[in-house]
């Protein structure tokens, strides 16, 4: 059996080793961490249980194809309960939009605030799902070696129905005039790494996701598709070391010997996948002539965002919020104007609250709060514990205001975590949340290649590389990346 490391046990990480395993390789993960999942890792404090990193759940589907492959279920491995409403969005004091889990409520909630446009809605969503589909099924899964493998007819036939050339502002203000529903539609492009104004309207896809496909959690948290995902892959033979921090790739005459870690600890390795982040892996790990990429390549990258989170603690129940809460009461253009185009800390951010403890009891004491609260901010920025804290009073203050509650003297729990620590605890370049923004030239076989160019039985997986950021898109990489190796060392 050919011995493959796989650097990072986050979710590409550990979709690549699961697939690999199935493929007859004798798969080793080495993490840097001593949790598992990446970004995705989960912590307890006070009884108060931490989901770290992602807290949407979009795309069951992908979920369900990936266990599929091993003759599994999600369900085998956690409960999902779909959330009803979704999502609220608050635009101002007792100005809250509820976002309805059923199509015929999404479609009066519509009607409330633009009356007459269900037809314009169903024709957006229809459209989604086409690029969904298409996708989902064929772009995703390339894995965009060159512009050649999207060369099928099929694939050029549909470029304009997925409307790669029109801007996601543009495609949405064509058939809409309420702002706050405007709004809306273009807020999951928002960590994408764009404004709207310069994203394809492709990626209104993830509306379909989020409407039609649902928003879902798993009970425990995110982090028991980390636990499903370790107990699959140990059911397939993969070994799992924690707090293995790689320091070098070994390469002789242009192959990958070996891993060595901080520690000391060598693994031999007839192949390499590095799911931890990109730029690390090529920049430290490697010897200059071994890169794939330049620092100035990477500085000219357009990275996704990078946040400012804090996990609380709070000491009492709280009204008006639900498991997912979006606060939009400041200017939505002008906070992706500091994101993208003006990087700087935002004056007035948006800023985004997950209470889990809403829908599942377990992460937090009984009569208790926990809460996550996320601001989108330019990757790259300066992060100091005064800037963190002023961040924290200014969002807690307005939460405190539309919500209609004093929270801030019931904290009894807190911790940030922002670029200092992405960067500390993942390598990740500029302190950035999110990856690669999914611009339209770094889209498919524009981004970071998959493959090394110097080192043949090396390759990459993950946010930074095909197809891209967010946890389905990171379990399609390393399923892409499995099938490359099989391909070429199998």
């Amino acid at each position: 059996m050919k011995k493959v490391v796989v650097i990072g046990s986050g979710f590409a990480g550990l979709s690549a080793a699961c697939n690999l395993a199935a493929d007859g390789f004798d798969v080793t993960v080495l993490e840097k961490n001593t949790v598992p999942g990446g970004r995705a890792r989960q912590y307890s404090d006070q009884g108060f249980v931490f989901d770290m990193g992602p807290s949407w759940y979009w795309m069951p589907d992908v979920f369900e194809q990936f266990f599929a492959r091993f003759g599994k279920k999600a369900s085998d491995y956690y409960e999902l309960v779909r959330l009803d409403p979704s999502y609220a969005v608050h635009f101002g004091p007792n100005d809250r939009m509820d976002v309805p889990a059923n199509m015929a409520e999404l479609e009066a909630m519509f009607e409330r605030y633009e009356p007459g446009s269900t037809p314009n809605l169903r024709k957006f969503l229809a459209e989604a799902e086409y690029k969904y589909r298409v996708g989902m099924n064929e772009f995703v899964q390339k894995p965009s070696h060159s512009m050649l493998e999207f060369a099928d007819w099929r694939i050029a036939a549909s470029l304009f129905r997925l409307q790669m050339f029109t801007s996601m502002s543009r495609h949405v203000r064509q058939l809409f005039k309420n702002e706050k529903l405007i709004k809306l539609l273009e807020f999951p492009v928002l960590f994408l790494g764009a404004t709207p104004e310069k994203t394809p309207a492709l990626y209104s896809l993830m509306n379909y996701a989020d409407m039609a496909l649902g928003t879902w959690y798993p009970m425990g948290g995110m982090f028991k598709i980390v636990e499903g995902m370790v107990a699959l892959a140990k059911e397939l033979g993969v070994k799992i070391e924690l707090g293995q921090e790689v320091r070098q790739i070994v390469v002789l005459n242009g192959s990958a010997r070996s891993v060595v870690t901080h520690q000391g600890r060598e693994y031999p390795a007839d192949v390499v996948v590095g799911a931890a982040d990109y730029h690390h892996i090529d920049s430290k790990l490697l010897g200059p002539k071994q890169r794939n990429y330049s620092d100035q390549y990477w500085e000219s990258r357009t990275m996704a965002p990078s946040s400012l989170l804090f996990y609380l603690g709070v000491n009492k129940r709280l009204n008006g919020l639900f498991h997912h809460n979006l606060f939009f009461d400041e200017d939505f253009g002008r906070h992706a104007r500091e994101i993208y185009d003006t990087p700087k800390w935002p004056e007035k951010p948006l800023f985004y609250v997950s209470a889990p403890s809403q829908t599942d009891p377990s992460v937090a004491p009984e009569g208790c709060e926990n809460l996550f609260v996320l601001i989108p901010v330019a990757p790259g920025l300066e992060d100091t514990p005064e800037i963190r804290q002023h961040y924290y009073e200014v969002v807690m203050q307005r939460l405190e205001q539309l919500t209609g509650q004093r929270i801030r003297d019931a904290v009894v729990y807190r911790r940030s975590f922002a670029h200092t620590d992405f960067v500390t605890d993942y390598h990740a370049f500029k302190g950035n949340a999110y990856g690669l923004a999914n611009t339209l030239l770094q889209t498919a076989f524009l981004k970071p290649k998959l493959r090394s160019k110097h080192v043949k039985n090396l390759f990459y997986t993950g946010q930074l590389t095909v197809p891209g950021p967010g946890v389905p898109p990171s379990l399609i990489s390393g399923q892409v990346v499995a099938k490359e190796v099989y391909r070429l060392e199998g």
